[in-house]
């Protein structure tokens, strides 16, 4: 079981504002629906509810919903109100937002984390790495089409395949 973590970040860890996504980074997207695609994704409602009606649910992927409220349903989610009910067999993806995000980071063995070079107020980060995490590869600073420069880490746990020369991440 491997369960896999994905999002994109600005300066101070922030992942989301009001709603949504306070910037457009199409080659991130893409690369989304790359590695997503056939998995399933696991959210919270507040990130099912920030996806474009069009998009709701995922295309192409088993579309788990994590939420407090008993009452709620939505074509094409499967809901689940706790870590535990979710099955984690097979490719999962947890994708947000940040409660959801820090309740499986205890589970994760695997992150893809694009850093976006943007200073942006936000409501919605990313949880804190601490130590035990290591790059395993780095796409190096770019520039998207759209001017902002990232760069895309996957990074894992300690122990899970690190190789002599990567770095530590912290935080």
């Amino acid at each position: 079981m491997t369960v896999h973590m994905i999002w994109a970040e600005a300066h101070d860890r922030v992942v989301g504002a009001n709603g949504a996504i306070p910037w457009r980074l199409s080659e991130d997207q893409r690369m989304f629906r790359e590695r997503t695609g056939g998995a399933t994704v696991v959210m919270g409602r507040a990130t099912w509810d920030s996806l474009p009606e069009r998009f709701r649910p995922l295309p192409g992927r088993r579309n788990v919903v994590l939420t407090r409220d008993p009452s709620w349903s939505a074509e094409g989610a499967e809901v689940v109100h706790s870590v535990e009910e979710v099955d984690l067999t097979g490719e999962v993806w947890v994708i947000g937002g940040e409660a959801v995000y820090t309740a499986f980071l205890p589970l994760a063995d695997h992150l893809l984390r694009t850093r976006v070079d943007l200073a942006v107020s936000g409501d919605t980060y990313a949880p804190e790495l601490g130590d035990g995490w290591v790059v395993t590869s780095s796409s190096g600073w770019q520039t998207s089409q759209s001017g902002l420069r990232y760069v895309v880490e996957e990074l894992v746990r300690t122990g899970q395949a690190a190789q002599p020369g990567q770095t530590a991440v912290a935080g």
